[in-house]
């Protein structure tokens, strides 16, 4: 029952470490902020929903890091400054 328990926060994490993850202009900025986005958002989504903060941003800055460097600045719109 532990596992099951523990699925859905790290999916909520997940989630909103790839939907934050695609920040910034070159490969190297988007990994960066992507990642600290995601560890952001992985800590206080782990926190609210009663996990770890602590693996919540380690798996949230490491998807996001992961998710922002598999990304283009042409599959998000930044105002064409791309």
């Amino acid at each position: 029952m532990e596992t099951k328990t523990m699925l859905k926060p790290t999916m909520i994490v997940l989630a909103a470490a790839l939907a934050l993850a695609a920040c910034g202009r070159d490969t190297g900025g988007r990994a960066l902020s992507g990642g600290l986005l995601g560890a952001g958002a992985g800590a206080g989504i782990s926190a609210l929903t009663g996990g770890n903060a602590a693996t919540g941003a380690l798996i949230g800055g490491a998807v996001g890091a992961v998710g922002g460097a598999a990304t283009s600045c042409r599959d998000i719109n930044l105002g064409g400054r791309c």
